[in-house]
């Protein structure tokens, strides 16, 4: 058996259909976000960067550095090993209470990423309550399709954000059968909404519980950052709420919100949560003081809508084919994996911009695309510069203007 030759042919098939990923190496500077220094070739180089999920830039906000250097000088590096060999550092126990105050929750436990507070959670879930069937949104995160498929249940994928196909689904399962959703509240990829008011009376109406992951929504959204499920007054009718600390809160890590009795569930069965080292309190410092200010503050909220709405509308003046989006998620169709990477590729050689091609397995086939997140720090004169820069590679590559 020649081993390396199955694991090359594995990675030549993604380099013939353009799907190779190439990871580029760079370094934020503190207090100087969105601009990074890029390595490689004749050495850094300054570039603007426009795909990072630290989409508010709390991962450089002032409060934060400041609540994580405290917290390595006075506690340390590491957390000493898993809860249940370390124990609760006070700062966990912090950050808990902060989580479940946030959405207005019993109960929060905190996980090492949001991928595996999804795992955990979901593949948890469904092993304790017998004969599950959960239904899940076709377009939901790779987490949670993980997690549904290790807990061992029956699946009903319905159509996306289709009210009437998931309603057709609960319909066809007996009255009696446990019932679990699961959905997120904004898509990353395309930037659109869930219904979830109307989810949840589906949810009330056929006696099934809910599961909404607000990762991509989390200090977005809502007048304390709660997210959607806050901005739009529905997060005590869902039974539990899954975020991450690791995008608008600047830093690191995941974590459920739901009551005492089912967080209590997880935290005793969930191996994702038991046989993991628990997260630094140096991270846990900086969350801590991440979701406090945006707690109180919207101005980070406020900018970078403004932000959102200054590039699209930049975009759609210059003729290019932006995607409809309703939130702070600004796709740009490509269609070919191949173009979308030498986009990318030129815009990051030749004009110092920094945006990662999104490709099939993260989003379908023929939707390619490249993923802006304009953030409160960049300006008016960044946006020009990028508008510019995007239309004359179009025109360069012969692309296909917005109709």
């Amino acid at each position: 058996m020649d081993y390396d030759s199955i694991f090359k042919a594995a990675i030549d098939k993604l380099h013939e259909e353009g799907r190779y990923r190439v990871f580029v190496d760079i370094l934020r500077t503190k207090g100087n976000f969105p601009n990074a220094q890029c390595f490689g070739g004749n050495g850094p180089k300054p570039i603007t960067v426009w795909c990072s999920n630290d989409y508010l830039a709390m991962g450089q906000h002032p409060s934060v550095i400041e609540a994580m250097e405290l917290a390595l000088r006075d506690v340390g590096a590491g957390s000493g090993g898993t809860r249940n060999i370390g124990g609760n550092t006070h700062l966990h126990v912090q950050l808990e209470e902060e989580l479940a105050s946030l959405h207005g929750k019993e109960s929060a436990l905190l996980f090492t990423s949001g991928y595996v507070s999804n795992e955990a959670a979901l593949s948890t879930l469904g092993k304790l309550l017998p004969g599950c069937v959960i239904f899940s949104d076709e377009l939901n995160h790779a987490s949670m399709i993980a997690g549904i498929k290790n807990s061992g249940c029956e699946k009903r994928v319905f159509r996306h954000n289709d009210l009437e196909h998931l309603e057709e689904l609960l319909a066809a399962a007996e009255p009696e059968t446990p019932k679990l959703i699961a959905f997120e509240s904004v898509y990353s990829m395309d930037g659109d909404v869930a219904p979830i008011a109307e989810i949840c009376d589906l949810a009330d109406k056929y006696n099934a519980l809910t599961y909404l992951d607000e990762v991509h929504a989390v200090g977005m959204y809502g007048a304390c950052g709660g997210g959607i499920s806050e901005r739009d007054g529905v997060a005590d009718r869902l039974t539990l709420i899954e975020g991450t600390l690791g995008k608008a809160f600047g830093v690191m890590g995941g974590y459920i919100t739901a009551s005492k009795t089912i967080v209590d569930c997880i935290r005793s069965y969930a191996p994702g949560f038991i046989f993991t080292t628990s997260l630094s309190p140096v991270l846990v410092a900086g969350a801590l003081a991440s979701v406090r200010h945006l707690k109180a503050s919207s101005t980070e909220r406020d900018m970078q809508q403004a932000a959102a709405a200054q590039l699209k509308a930049k975009f759609r003046s210059a003729g290019l084919p932006v995607m409809p989006s309703v939130t702070h998620i600004v796709p740009l169709l490509v269609g070919c994996p191949v173009k979308a990477k030498r986009i990318s590729d030129i815009l990051l050689a030749e004009y110092g911009l920094y945006v990662q091609p999104i490709n099939y397995p993260t989003v379908p086939r023929g939707t390619e695309r490249l993923r802006f997140t304009p953030g409160p720090h960049h300006t008016a004169e960044m946006m020009d510069e990028l508008t510019s820069a995007l239309v004359e590679i179009w025109d360069r590559l012969d692309m296909q203007a917005a109709a």
